[in-house]
């Protein structure tokens, strides 16, 4: 009988070691490994992340440097610019020409009445391809807000959908907790068809406690009272019902390294969910569903 119940209980293959993370918690290292950003990763990021107006603000800032780099270039004897057949001046009327070429070569108007010579040739080059690019990004971001609109709306219905899926999945780990702690209390035990059906249901309830954590912490994302009461509340029904089954589990089981990980990250994740915890302010009874969540997650072991 003992035989037969270490056969039935047999793993598969381990296979290499799981990666660590940082904090050198096994199985929670990174999937991929991270390559080297690309220099133009680096800037589409930097223009992603400025807004509209930081842009513009940009854009007027090399327009100027430019006007008076130009400027500049006549008060240290080397002019670079020639207005009605003369080279610009370093008077205020010379800083008023240099801004005012600076701003015809931004906009890609060219009316001729200066032009450029020597240095200032390659400075016009340059500010023509830079305030180019600029002037791209900005249009670009003024066409893509009501994109961003759209996307805001798609992304809240989204996630209205996604709250739905985390009741229904929790829904599903109660049940599968349920009928598996059932089944633990027959004579003969299937030990490998028990191991299978909990780790399945460890993983699921996992993933669906790390979405309700990211809620929790998140703060642009705002939910109903009655909709998180709901999942917290059965986030706690699901931990009583796994602390009961791990309690009940024949002294045959082997816990697979994988189950190990799933219950330690499902733990430490839960364990991070309480009143004291969460960096926002929720209702008492919120509150209370979190404390719950917490103390329950402390007994399994």
């Amino acid at each position: 009988m003992e035989e037969a119940t270490s056969t039935d209980s047999s793993a598969l293959p381990p296979g290499p070691r799981l990666s660590a993370s940082v904090d050198g918690v096994v199985g929670e290292g990174q999937a991929r490994v991270l390559e080297p950003r690309r220099w133009n990763d680096s800037v589409a990021g930097l223009i992603d992340r400025l807004s509209t107006l930081q842009l513009f603000l940009v854009w007027i800032g090399t327009v100027l440097l430019c006007g008076f780099a130009y400027w500049v270039g006549a008060l240290l004897g080397e002019h670079g610019l020639i207005e009605g057949n003369q080279a610009l001046g370093t008077s205020l009327h010379g800083l008023a020409s240099a801004l005012y070429f600076s701003f015809v070569t931004a906009t890609s108007v060219g009316y001729g009445d200066v032009l450029p010579i020597g240095f200032a040739r390659l400075i016009a080059i340059v500010e023509a391809v830079t305030t180019l690019l600029i002037f791209g990004a900005v249009i670009a971001k003024f066409v893509s807000h009501r994109q961003d609109r759209l996307v805001s709306e798609v992304h809240r219905v989204t996630f209205d959908e996604r709250l739905d899926r985390v009741q229904s999945n929790l829904h599903v780990v109660i049940s599968e907790l349920l009928e598996l702690t059932t089944l633990c209390e027959t004579p003969t035990v299937p030990l490998r068809r028990v191991a299978t059906r909990l780790h399945s249901a460890v993983w699921l309830f996992l993933s669906e406690l790390r979405t309700t954590h990211e809620l929790l912490y998140q703060p642009r994302l705002m939910v109903e009272e009655i909709v998180l009461a709901s999942i917290l509340g059965n986030l706690a029904s699901a931990l009583e019902v796994l602390a009961e089954l791990l309690g009940c589990l024949p002294a045959g089981f082997s816990r697979t390294d994988h189950l190990e990980i799933a219950l330690g990250s499902l733990t430490r994740t839960a364990e991070d969910i309480c009143g004291n915890c969460v960096p926002h302010e929720y209702t008492p009874r919120l509150i209370f569903w979190m404390d719950r969540i917490q103390e329950t997650a402390r007994r399994i072991h």
